[in-house]
């Protein structure tokens, strides 16, 4: 009687093994972490892919992320001259010094026309507003909107040309000095192909999208309505893009969000899950990032979406299986029904059952 005993008992513990509970949840998420691989999206933990099953709100800087980050000069507009160096030579000056697309297309653009470019001294990045330095004893800015405002250089005919070019989705910039506005440089960049068909996809995944860039709220809209984006929000600081993030995660969002710069950097740590444009992008925002898009397609965010969704789905079947069919054999087992071939079907069984139906998701 004692060996019936036993038995059973042994028949139990092989039951009991967790290895397929455990199982189901590992290569879930490895074949989810390769799939998003082969896709050319890096995932820095299986974690993320969790989060992103319920993504509900996609933040986007708008240079480098939903344009190409390559803009050219397009229009220049004299208002003043300059006492020794003509303001093109001073913006291109000023503009080579700093890392910023828009300040480089105009250095590009100034250098072509200009025989030398002239030592700046005391340069300093204005983050969200543009650059300052000290050319032969003066001092100069390169800025944007919102830095003629706080220099309180604004005038009536000057807004009216800054919202002339800024309506048509264009970022302008102004050469002053403390006192005096030199010329107006407006710059263009195009949106990337993918950028429309990205947003299209979110939004038939019932994701919602907002743009937070630094231009103005004239591009920023020209812009949002081009490709899509349900909220644009212009002429932020990068404090400002780390408050929308946490605004959002106070309406009970999963928030994203994307970028490629060292003014996102705040606002990709401070998401659910940063998406960093890694093939154009700063090495701080892709440090600070949680997803890296290796070719800077805005359309493997919704396939990182989708893959996400089909891995939690794919985990949940995982952990029925394995809880539901080894549930079954215990009551068995307690009833004296299920012998040591049942049981060991059972673990061994169970655990290839999970095995490949998590190996499905590598043919996402």
């Amino acid at each position: 009687m004692w060996t019936d005993w036993i038995y059973r008992a042994l028949v139990l513990l092989v039951v009991a093994c967790p290895c397929a509970l455990v199982i189901s949840t590992l290569v879930s998420i490895v074949s989810g972490l390769a799939a998003a691989a082969r896709k050319g999206i890096l995932v820095k933990g299986g974690v993320y892919l969790e989060i992103g099953a319920k993504l509900s709100f996609v933040a986007l800087d708008k240079t480098g992320t939903i344009t190409h980050g390559k803009p050219v000069q397009t229009n220049y507009l004299p208002l003043s001259e300059t006492s020794y160096v003509a303001p093109q030579i001073i913006a291109a000056s000023l503009g080579a010094r700093s890392d910023h697309p828009v300040s480089q297309a105009i250095a590009k653009h100034e250098a072509l026309h200009a025989s030398t470019l002239k030592q700046v001294d005391n340069f300093e990045a204005l983050p969200g507003r543009g650059v300052k330095g000290m050319i032969e004893g003066q001092l100069y800015h390169l800025g944007n909107h919102r830095l003629i405002n706080e220099l309180g250089l604004a005038t009536p005919l000057l807004e009216a040309s800054l919202n002339q070019l800024e309506r048509q989705g264009k970022t302008v910039v102004v050469l002053t000095s403390a006192t005096q506005v030199f010329a107006l440089f407006a710059v263009a960049d195009t949106v990337r192909d993918s950028s429309q068909t990205a947003i299209k996809e979110l939004h038939e995944l019932g994701i919602k999208t907002m743009m937070l860039t630094g231009d103005n709220a004239h591009t920023a809209q020209a812009i949002a309505q081009r490709v899509g984006i349900d909220e644009p929000r212009g002429n932020l600081l990068p404090a400002d893009k780390l408050a929308a993030i946490g605004e959002l995660q106070n309406r009970n969002h999963v928030v994203g969000m994307v970028g490629d710069g060292i003014n996102d950097a705040p606002a990709l740590a401070k998401s659910q899950i940063g998406f960093a444009m890694a093939a154009a992008g700063t090495g701080t925002a892709i440090e600070a990032a949680d997803v890296a898009l290796m070719d800077d397609d805005l359309r493997k965010i919704p396939a990182f979406v989708r893959l996400s969704r089909q891995t939690a789905s794919v985990l949940k079947q995982n952990i029925g299986f394995a809880l539901g069919i080894k549930a079954v054999f215990l009551v068995f087992t307690l009833m004296g029904l299920a012998t040591m071939w049942m049981a060991v079907f059972a673990d061994v069984g169970v655990s290839l059952l999970v095995v490949l139906n998590g190996l499905r998701l590598l043919k996402k």
